[in-house]
């Protein structure tokens, strides 16, 4: 693969082939929380490399990101809920061991699975990609996945995190939830998705993971051929 950058201290663990998208940030912030060493392999998805046959031999659906861990005999797990789940289990953390406490933080796994991460990812597409500005389109994507983030905004009115413990869930949501200006949906009105969302921005392990393979916000800000390599990225924002 094209980029290589090895991640913490001890010999990497755990080889993670990604990119800079939501779903990629999943599988990173995970890393980082559970301090787990890593080496990265960066996808350029405009290039194509998730569709070449070396990356198909351990991601057959050719989507981002996978890991391939070191210390099971090279054993590859695709998908990010699946490649989030390996990881807790591995480390004995982000996840409970107890089966309801479990159960509660797949639940808000699975809501992010199944809706903020499908829905905002329709929403990028219609609001900033498609060629056609078809409004029915973009207003219907927004706006379910504003009500999405008012069900969130309800389960962070009594709880800090999403189920119980800071765990995987929160950052399987964060990773999208944090894109909201990108689709266009705004949670001005949404004070306790604002609280939780400055909670997780804060947190070291959280911004380090959302910097991996590359900065994108360090891209924003640069210079003129810098903005348009985060232009160009961040077009690839939708990728699994």
């Amino acid at each position: 693969m094209p980029q290589k950058m090895k991640k913490g201290k001890a010999d990497p663990m755990i080889d993670l082939y990604t990119s800079s998208t939501p779903n990629g940030w999943k599988a990173s912030i995970t890393l980082e929380e559970l301090d787990i060493p890593y080496e990265v392999h960066a996808i350029d998805l405009m290039s194509g490399d998730q569709k070449k046959p070396e990356y198909l031999a351990i991601n057959p659906n050719g989507r981002i990101p996978t890991i391939v861990d070191r210390e099971a005999d090279n054993f590859a797990v695709f998908e990010t809920g699946a490649i989030m789940i390996y990881l807790a289990e591995k480390a004995g953390r982000l996840l409970p061991a107890d089966a309801r406490g479990r159960s509660l933080v797949i639940q808000w796994l699975m809501f992010q699975m199944g809706g903020i991460g499908p829905m905002m990812g329709q929403a990028n597409v219609f609001y900033r990609y498609f060629p056609e500005k078809i409004q029915p389109a973009i207003d219907r994507y927004q706006n379910e996945s504003k009500r999405l983030f008012t069900v969130l905004e309800t389960r962070l009115q009594d709880n800090e995190y999403l189920a119980g413990d800071f765990s995987i869930a929160d950052i399987a949501n964060w990773a999208w939830v944090r894109t909201h200006r990108w689709s266009g949906v705004d949670v001005e009105d949404l004070p306790n998705l604002q609280r939780w969302m400055a909670a997780l921005a804060a947190r070291p392990a959280c911004d380090r993971g959302v910097k991996v393979p590359i900065d994108l916000e360090a891209l924003r800000k640069g210079d003129g051929e810098g903005a348009k390599e985060f232009a160009r990225r961040a077009g690839t924002i939708v990728s699994r």
